[in-house]
């Protein structure tokens, strides 16, 4: 018990500086997927055939790769293939090289998620906009949009949540979220070695977040409750 209570201070100090690594991944990702998402969604639902085919393609092709081999090929093409390492070194070019991977990964997932949103929206109140004189825009940002946010809360809760556990894949380029603090005392890190309760340590980490946004998109779909759909 007594190396434990020496131990802990300096694996919980480890596993915040992790878990604050995870959470810039995880904030940076939201950021850049959500509005990127939706103009994804609008080149696949575009009236250009040439343009939705691409999109569509590219989406097809994200969605059914592992974000795993995503991850490598973007750290590693460039300087492997062009011997141009563009992310450069470090901590900070593992870093960069994950948000670019898994904004493009959940940017095409959302899209989708978009893209029923918008279409579940009934045409006729569509109509009805442009019989009230409605610009195009006006129709999507005042009547589309608004209803479709009700319709995807559900589903995109169920993607960011999922997103929470996905940062650990990030690993896989040495970038060091929590589960890579935790997994580093077994091998050995700041003279502990052999132990692997720091990993059942970084569970927890990933249970509280998951469970503050469950309980924070609650709320929401409760909010959202008076516009029916």
């Amino acid at each position: 018990m007594s190396v434990f209570l020496e131990q802990f201070p300096i694996v919980f100090q480890a596993l915040n500086v992790g878990f604050l690594q995870t959470l810039k991944l995880f904030g940076v990702t939201l950021i850049g997927a959500i509005p990127l998402g939706l103009l994804i969604s609008m080149g696949s639902m575009s009236k250009i055939k040439p343009i939705s085919k691409a999109v569509k393609f590219i989406v097809w092709i994200v969605r059914g790769s592992p974000l795993m081999i995503q991850l490598l090929i973007i750290y590693y093409f460039p300087g492997l293939v062009f011997n141009n390492p563009v992310w450069g070194s470090g901590e900070g070019g593992r870093f960069i090289a994950a948000c670019v991977a898994f904004v493009i990964n959940y940017a095409c997932y959302f899209s989708e998620i978009y893209r029923g949103g918008i279409q579940g929206v009934p045409k006729g109140q569509q109509e009805a906009g442009v019989v009230l004189g409605m610009s195009k825009s006006q129709i999507f940002f005042k009547v589309t949009l608004l209803q479709m946010i009700k319709r995807i809360v559900p589903p995109m809760s169920n993607e960011i949540i999922t997103l929470v556990k996905d940062t650990s894949l990030a690993r896989i380029i040495a970038l060091q979220e929590i589960i890579w603090a935790g997994q580093a005392f077994m091998k050995g890190s700041q003279g502990i070695s052999g132990q692997i309760w720091p990993l059942f340590f970084t569970a927890v980490y990933y249970l509280i977040f998951s469970g503050v946004l469950t309980m924070l998109f609650s709320k929401l779909e409760k909010k959202l409750s008076y516009f029916k759909v």
